[in-house]
């Protein structure tokens, strides 16, 4: 079964970030985040959508 969500400590290998960039994107309203109890977690599939929209308005920018 593939995972549905990352750990926000997997997130800067995931992204190839630092972990402090990754912390900061966790803190965004508009970043996919969901905290069950003191943990922080990523949906997989919302991190993906998340992404192609950066991606379409960076390019939308340009």
């Amino acid at each position: 079964m593939e995972k549905l969500t990352i750990k926000a400590t997997e997130l800067p290998d995931v992204l190839g970030i630092g972990r402090n960039t990754a912390y900061a994107l966790i803190k965004r309203a508009d970043f996919p985040s969901v905290r069950i109890g003191r943990r922080i977690v990523i949906p997989v599939d919302a991190l993906k959508s998340w992404l192609e929209r950066q991606s379409d308005e960076n390019v939308e920018a340009r």
